[in-house]
């Protein structure tokens, strides 16, 4: 079999298109979220319907999959939802309030300076059952070892 010109420049031609297309992929990928503080004063709330939501971030990072923190204020006698469960880790720190956890099957009460962790695909929950608003700091995180959804 001979290989002619127009071969070469067909072949040429798919490996060009494959390398720009690669290339295109990565910069539509954001880069991962480097050294990064957020200031307390600067966090804007934004009202929701259990209270308010400041956000943090969504990225990906050099170790993981994605990074989501934000920080909750949950109105006296709300949750934040229903029990429910999710592949990722989840980690909450309670900064102010009263707030009862779904832990193993129960509720658990806790306070200012308490620290949940919430398993991959372990029912839990969260509510406020102070007189005043609570507030926590969330963090979840996927890696490629969390299962899929």
């Amino acid at each position: 079999m001979r290989v002619t010109r127009r071969d070469m420049t067909v072949a040429i031609g798919a490996i060009s298109l494959a390398c720009a297309a690669g290339a295109v992929a990565q910069q539509a990928q954001p880069a991962p979220l480097g050294p990064m503080v957020w200031d307390w004063a600067a966090l804007a709330p934004t009202t929701t319907d259990v209270g308010a939501l400041r956000t943090l971030t969504r990225q990906r990072t050099a170790t993981l999959d994605e990074l989501e923190m934000h920080v909750t204020t949950l109105n006296p006698g709300l949750a934040s939802h229903p029990p429910h469960r999710h592949p990722n880790e989840e980690l909450i720190i309670v900064r102010e309030g009263t707030v009862e956890t779904l832990f193993d099957g129960k509720w658990r009460r806790l306070g200012p300076g308490s620290v949940i962790f919430n398993a991959s695909n372990a029912e839990h929950a969260l509510r406020n059952v102070g007189a005043a608003p609570a507030t926590y700091h969330v963090v979840n995180w996927k890696t490629a070892a969390t299962p899929a959804e």
